[in-house]
């Protein structure tokens, strides 16, 4: 019994950083908070219809912060302009507490934003949904249907 417990922490040991980089299936029941202001669309493809209050959020994994055809706010521009690339740990952050997340990004306690949702959990899982829209999975899927 002892050896079944030692072999059930070992795997929950190996296995705890897979579950810390989130689950897209949960990610994307958890999204249904985001389509209110947020929508997934490619040039070819709507994956998500939602609001236009928040930029598409297609392929905001590796892209720079406000960069895309939206009206954003003066500090998400600042942030990009300084080097913001969204990837799948700080969106994460920037899901909990965007204001937070510009200010301290930013050196700057009067950064705003005007996303003023504030994602209490599950924010690894919706990283990793989006992570299912970015150029690079994209790419990635049309090389494994080209093998």
């Amino acid at each position: 019994m002892t050896r079944f417990f030692t072999l059930a922490a070992a795997c929950l040991a190996l296995a705890g950083p897979a579950l810390a980089e989130g689950d897209p299936a949960v990610g994307e029941k958890e999204f249904r908070k985001c389509k209110a202001c947020h929508a997934i669309a490619s040039a070819d493809e709507v994956f998500v219809r939602g609001g236009p209050t928040g930029p598409n959020l297609y392929g905001v994994i590796g892209r720079t912060a406000g960069t895309t055809d939206f009206n954003y706010g003066a500090s998400i521009v600042a942030a990009g302009e300084a080097g913001l690339v969204f990837d799948v740990d700080n969106i994460q952050d920037y899901m909990t507490d965007a204001r937070g997340f510009l200010q301290t990004y930013l050196d700057d306690p009067k950064a705003k934003t005007k996303m003023t949702f504030k994602m209490k959990s599950k924010q690894a899982d919706v990283a990793a949904y989006l992570a299912t829209f970015s150029d690079a999975a994209a790419e990635a899927d049309s090389e494994d249907e080209g093998s």
